[in-house]
């Protein structure tokens, strides 16, 4: 028996080592001379049948291997003629193909730090790119698990849009020809770039996930967003989600029932889904973050990186500091109780602006 098992086992090592030699030669290439290939990629192609297209024409050796590749190798695609050769490496592949092959023309859009998902699928529209529904289904129901942040959020029936808080704000130039997928997928890869490692690991000593750190980044990035304020605020906010805490709610006006301007729950959930009567069971109450404890299903907005960084981590100086409040000059005040809240509330109000 013993022989047995040790047989299987060396069996199982070389057909491990097989495909790995495989895997690796696909992706290398050859560094002897190859043969020139001509192909087309039909506009709209995304990934997969960019594969198959290679396969066919002999550049590479496996779509899957491609595929799989992909997967740690985000690529934006163009379409066009290209001319490819055979001992071409995965990574020269991509190379070529994201050039672009044909003149296009271009739409300049420039996405606020604080845009929610929605602002971003309507301005995309106010630009002619795409209807602002394509977008929202795009972005939230497409495959984009080459990315390393989509794979890390977490399925929650309450979460009202899945990617709200990932949709990179910054000045993108889009092809006015291009698909909704290339468009969101050109926000996605900003997103991830400025994930790095270092940011990955500075994640993981607060103790919290990527998501979680998202969406507090997006109430620091609603409630101070100048970033010199976000480092207290921030430090507030994360007071009120540690253990024990004699304030764990965050209590933010924000995202609550509170149905006034600015308010997420009203302004976006209950408006998309057409009245509060329309609105999924129990998605209202799970966004209350006055009835609730912690953090809501997910972020409400798409916070830039200054936010990020300072919810990962805030100021030091704010021990004990559970509350704020600020007066129509932008000024803030900080309190470590509800009755010193109180008395800052009363001075912030009686502030002219």
């Amino acid at each position: 028996m013993k022989k047995v098992l040790l047989i299987l086992a060396l069996v199982a090592c070389v057909g491990i080592g097989g495909l790995f030699l495989s895997y690796s030669s696909d992706v290398k290439g050859s560094d002897k001379p190859g043969t020139e290939v001509t192909l087309t990629v039909p506009e709209g192609s995304g990934a997969n049948k960019i594969g198959t297209i290679l396969k066919e024409n002999g550049v590479i050796k496996n779509s899957t291997y491609w595929k799989i590749y992909l997967k740690t190798h985000p690529a934006n695609f163009q379409y066009g003629e290209y001319v490819l050769n055979t001992s071409m490496s995965y990574d020269e592949i991509i190379a070529e193909l994201s050039k672009v092959r044909t003149k296009r023309e271009t739409v300049q859009v420039t996405f606020p730090e604080g845009f929610t998902l929605i602002q971003f699928a309507q301005r995309m529209e106010n630009n002619g790119l795409c209807t602002a529904a394509e977008f929202i289904d795009v972005a939230n129901n497409s495959d984009f698990s080459q990315f390393t942040f989509w794979n890390k959020i977490p399925e929650n029936p309450n979460r009202f849009m899945k990617v709200e808080g990932y949709l990179y704000p910054d000045t993108y130039e889009f092809y006015k020809d291009d698909t909704v997928y290339n468009y969101v997928s050109t926000i996605f890869s900003n997103f991830e770039e400025k994930m790095t490692d270092d940011m990955y690991k500075m994640i993981d000593s607060t103790g919290m996930t990527l998501d979680e750190v998202v969406t507090l980044a997006s109430f620091v990035q609603e409630e101070a967003g100048h970033p010199e304020d976000q480092p207290y605020v921030a430090a507030c906010l994360r007071n009120r989600l540690k253990p024990g805490s004699p304030y764990p709610a965050l209590e933010c006006n924000v995202c609550s029932y509170i149905n006034e301007p600015g308010n997420y729950v009203y302004d976006y959930i209950v408006t998309y889904y057409g009245g509060t009567e329309n609105v999924p069971d129990g998605m209202m109450h799970a966004y209350d973050t006055y009835k609730n404890r912690g953090l809501p299903p997910g972020p409400i907005s798409n916070p830039g990186i200054d936010a990020i960084k300072n919810t990962i981590s805030p100021s030091e100086e704010m021990d004990g500091y559970y509350f704020f409040v600020t007066d129509p000059t932008g000024k803030y005040y900080y309190a470590k109780t509800y009755d010193e809240h109180l008395a800052n509330c009363k001075i912030a109000y009686s502030v002219k602006g």
